[in-house]
């Protein structure tokens, strides 16, 4: 079975969709008696500076052609509809050649090779080469392609051929190298009409969104009022639907009103569920990376221009067994389990009503926190910092030191000198320092997260489970 994989074909400023060129591949195989019989979007790593912003691949899991006609089928097609103008695009194809009775799923048939699975997990959360990608392919015998000429340079990073085949040889290994999958209905427009506003009846988005929750989620964001799965950008996709059963989002996809639907596909894929973030430990993480990281809240929240939200987070030795990662041996406060390294934590402006739940954090606080890390050396504090995703409360201060009261006649005490604790002038009753008051939290233990409308294609949304506290989810 023929795994046909393509990524880089679409572009921020001139669109089109590498889903949407996946589809006309599978319709021309089709076309010529092939059996499409899967559809797998692959989001990799979210930190690439020169993606587009779901930076994904496809693989078409087809039978009944070979893979040189496979190939040749998704070239065409490339040629024909990648925005190849676009300097920053470079598509490339990755064809792995298979038994066409085998199924990449199935361990016991034809096994996808570790060493492509391994190269699909470092995809979403490193910067691999395309030399990289270029030199597995060929050890395994897949066909590979970059169609057009030398493209992908962004800033500091140079134009490359088929820069594409980075993400497409990932998206081959996929279905060995992840264990947790979702599903992504696409309903696409008439592609005369790409550039111009998507008429999408918002009332039937939220009616649809409403019916087809908690299965179906990410749709909306009910807060903002805003149709999350109509897109801005100027490609072909009409919506897309996310969820945990294909039955429910195509369901949900029908029942939104609008211009008319030119084609529509299902995917498989690892959207919403975190499958981009590694346990790590503050002091030890990688820049461009994503993490899930224990840590004790070191500083008072902060309210920057622009509306951003920093907060100071040291790490935390008694969290990091819970989260996964080893705890440091050196630089660490044995007292309170916190590491003398520090991180700065950073809920962004179009979080929204997230900020308000890290604003509600206080110093001695323990959390896990979730997001993509970032060195940024001429910052004014640590240079560590991670864009929040998600944060979830392990454990809260509920008292403050407080000034005690006289026990006679219920008046606070004062100062009896520097080091002297404090004295009731009137009672002459006395205490050795300040009292711990218990203060109310406006959180409570449990997980936090980014609302829908800011949320990462591969971020899990609370709402799907499997977290291991109480979970507030957003929708």
């Amino acid at each position: 079975m023929p795994i046909v994989a393509v990524d880089d074909t679409d572009s921020r400023e001139r669109g089109m969709c590498t889903t949407y060129v996946a589809t006309r591949i599978a319709a021309r195989l089709a076309d010529g008696d092939a059996r499409v019989r899967r559809r797998l979007l692959v989001r990799l790593n979210p930190a690439v500076k020169h993606k587009t912003r779901g930076n994904a691949a496809v693989a078409l899991h087809v039978s009944g052609v070979d893979a040189e006609r496979a190939a040749t089928v998704a070239v065409e097609t490339i040629e024909e509809f990648a925005a190849a103008a676009d300097p920053r695009t470079s598509p490339g194809v990755v064809v792995a050649d298979r038994d066409a009775d085998g199924d990449p799923f199935d361990p016991t048939g034809a096994p996808i090779p570790e060493a492509v699975a391994a190269f699909a997990r470092r995809a979403l959360r490193e910067r691999l080469s395309v030399a990289e990608a270029v030199e597995i392919a060929e050890e395994h015998g897949f066909r590979h392609a970059a169609v057009g000429p030398a493209g992908g340079a962004d800033g500091a990073d140079e134009a490359v051929a088929g820069r594409g085949r980075i993400g497409a040889l990932a998206a081959v290994g996929a279905p060995a190298a992840f264990d947790d999958w979702t599903f992504e209905r696409i309903s696409y427009r008439e592609l005369d009409r790409c550039g111009t506003p998507r008429e999408v009846d918002a009332e039937s988005v939220f009616d649809a969104a409403a019916a087809g929750y908690p299965t179906v989620w990410d749709t909306v964001d009910r807060e903002t009022g805003a149709a999350v799965c109509v897109p801005n950008a100027p490609g072909p996709i009409l919506h897309g639907i996310r969820g945990d059963d294909p039955a429910a989002c195509r369901a949900v996809a029908e029942r939104i009103e609008g211009e008319p639907v030119e084609r529509a596909a299902t995917f498989l894929t690892n959207q919403g569920t975190d499958a981009h973030l590694a346990p790590g430990r503050i002091g030890d993480l990688r820049d461009g990376a994503g993490y899930r990281i224990a840590g004790t809240v070191a500083g008072e929240p902060e309210t920057k221009r622009g509306g951003h939200v920093h907060v100071d987070v040291a790490g935390d030795r008694a969290a990091v067994a819970v989260d996964g990662a080893s705890g440091a041996e050196d630089g660490s406060d044995a007292e309170n389990g916190a590491d003398a390294d520090r991180l700065r934590a950073v809920a962004f402006a179009p979080t929204g009503r997230f900020r308000d739940r890290v604003r509600a954090l206080r110093p001695g606080d323990r959390v896990t926190l979730c997001g993509e890390h970032e060195v940024r050396p001429d910052a004014a504090g640590p240079e560590s910092t991670l864009k929040l995703e998600k944060f979830a409360v392990r454990d809260l201060v509920r008292t403050a030191p407080a000034v005690p009261t006289c026990p006679d006649c219920g008046r606070s005490m004062s100062s009896a000198g520097s080091g002297q604790g404090y004295r009731c002038r009137d009672c002459g009753t006395s205490a050795p320092g300040k009292v711990a008051e218990p203060i109310e939290r406006d959180l409570e233990p449990g997980w936090y997260e980014v609302p829908p409308s800011a949320r990462r294609h591969v971020a899990k949304p609370l709402v799907r489970g499997g977290f291991d506290a109480s979970a507030h989810p957003e929708r």
